[in-house]
């Protein structure tokens, strides 16, 4: 019966020297055996190079499961965000459908009625077979001069009172809006009441100041739904305003209106129609130029945006 001879003689060789220094082997060969006899058995070991793939096979598991559970976290992170972004998407879809209803319904509304107005008001005073030219001229006069007047209103109430004293109510406005409306929309209803209160009581009531009263109330009308339509719907976006996003000289005042939120010249401009102007009067003529420029270069990214979702 042949028996294993493991231990009769031990003998240790250098195996590929390192090349930067010779001193220090890469890896040992350990042999065992008595190297006289063929029926015995000589063991061979490379210990110190096993060691080392071993080593560096547990460092490439390690990172290759750190790698997966990394991947696996920026998946789950990503999917959050996507939600979180498609949630917000969402919200700010209704919000914008939300607003735009209500500008429509309100315009809608109050331009009809302001048109049925001065159509039955116009009628009546030419019922008796007497052209009141007068009081027709001093009607359409105060409707130009309280459109542009609200202007000048608009402007100094924004420095005296909504920045000052009414600031609490008008922060909503230079903050991120949550929700549809904000508390700055109480303004528009307050301006609201003495256009209402001129035009009935101009409505119901003929003579010479009856219709000067009409004519005040339908400017303030007027120019509240212009500055709604440019103020929320073409600089803030509330709502889409179609072509009047086109129209250059209303680019400039929405240019003009966002650098009065970037608070870069004191808070000028504070009008709405004529902040080019203020930011002339204050030299900020290249601050609104390089503000056109940046939207204009917006709603170019935003376009091209669209076409590549509306064709995937």
């Amino acid at each position: 019966m042949a028996t294993l001879r493991t231990s009769t003689s031990t003998v240790i060789y250098p195996f590929r020297r390192n090349t930067a220094s010779t001193a220090i082997p890469n890896s040992t060969v350990v042999c065992f055996g008595n190297g006289r006899k063929r029926n015995e058995l000589n063991v061979c070991m490379v210990l110190q190079q096993r060691r080392k793939n071993l080593k560096s096979e547990k460092e490439i598991m390690i990172n290759n499961s750190d790698a997966i559970k990394s991947y696996e976290a920026f998946n789950h992170v990503s999917q959050i965000k996507l939600s979180k972004s498609e949630e917000r998407l969402a919200k700010k879809k209704f919000e914008r459908t939300t607003y735009l209803v209500a500008a429509i319904l309100s315009s809608l509304g109050i331009s009809s009625m302001a048109i049925m107005a001065v159509h039955c008001r116009f009628s009546w005073q030419m019922e008796g077979g007497e052209f009141q030219l007068l009081e027709m001229f001093g009607t359409f006069a105060l409707s130009v001069g309280a459109a542009v007047g609200m202007e000048y209103w608009a402007r100094w109430a924004h420095r005296a009172l909504w920045h000052a004293s009414l600031w609490h109510m008008h922060e909503s406005h230079h903050r991120a809006r949550e929700g549809a409306f904000e508390l700055n929309d109480a303004f528009a209803v307050v301006n609201a009441l003495p256009a209402i209160a001129l035009l009935s009581y101009g409505f119901f009531n003929g003579g010479f100041v009856p219709g000067l009263c009409f004519g005040a109330g339908l400017g303030i009308t007027v120019f509240g739904m212009a500055y709604m339509f440019v103020h929320d719907g073409l600089v803030h976006r509330r709502f889409p305003v179609g072509p009047i996003a086109n129209v250059p000289y209303l680019r400039k005042v929405a240019a003009a209106h966002q650098i009065h939120h970037a608070d870069k010249f004191d808070g000028v401009p504070y009008g709405l129609f004529l902040g080019p102007q203020e930011l002339e009067e204050v030299g900020g003529l290249k601050e609104l130029e390089k503000e056109i420029k940046r939207r204009r270069k917006f709603h170019l990214n935003a376009k091209k945006a669209n076409k590549t979702l509306i064709n995937e």
